[in-house]
């Protein structure tokens, strides 16, 4: 799918872990070969305060600046690809959801940990629901667990 203008949108969201860092790499060379822009994303899950009875949901403004700058870290490798950063606010499965539809991405590259049992039902999946609810292709790398060295 083409975005209004014509161009191809791929989105990367990334969480600063390793397994980000490949899927920066791998959503870069898709974009390169598309000719795609790529959306480098994070979402930042607002912290929750109840004042007197009122749920107030905000972001620390230094912890954002600090965000910020972890975001513009992560660079495609090849400096042909187009590129922008987003910082966004909320559920992280919806707002990726919401970015893809309001961008019309024509995929989403996830790392996804590969947790499983209780720590993965305690925690959910945020790639299991973008991959649920989104309406564009989703690319899911799983992340590899360290092999052990037999001696």
């Amino acid at each position: 799918m083409d975005n209004v203008m014509g161009t191809r949108t791929i989105i990367c969201p990334v969480d600063f872990s390793t397994f980000s860092e490949s899927a920066i790499e791998t959503a870069t060379s898709l974009a390169r070969d598309r000719d795609a822009k790529l959306l480098i994303v994070h979402v930042q899950k607002p912290p929750i305060a109840v004042l007197q009875g009122e749920v107030y949901y905000g972001m620390d403004l230094l912890n954002r600046k600090e965000l910020e700058t972890m975001l513009q870290a992560g660079r495609p490798a090849d400096p042909a690809v187009r590129y922008e950063h987003r910082l966004l606010a909320g559920d992280p499965a919806e707002a990726i959801v919401n970015l893809a539809e309001t961008e019309r991405a024509e995929l989403i590259v996830l790392a996804t940990h590969g947790r499983t049992g209780l720590l993965r039902l305690l925690m959910g999946s945020i790639a299991e629901a973008v991959l649920r609810k989104a309406k564009c292709a989703v690319l899911l790398l799983k992340s590899q667990a360290p092999v052990p060295v037999k001696s």
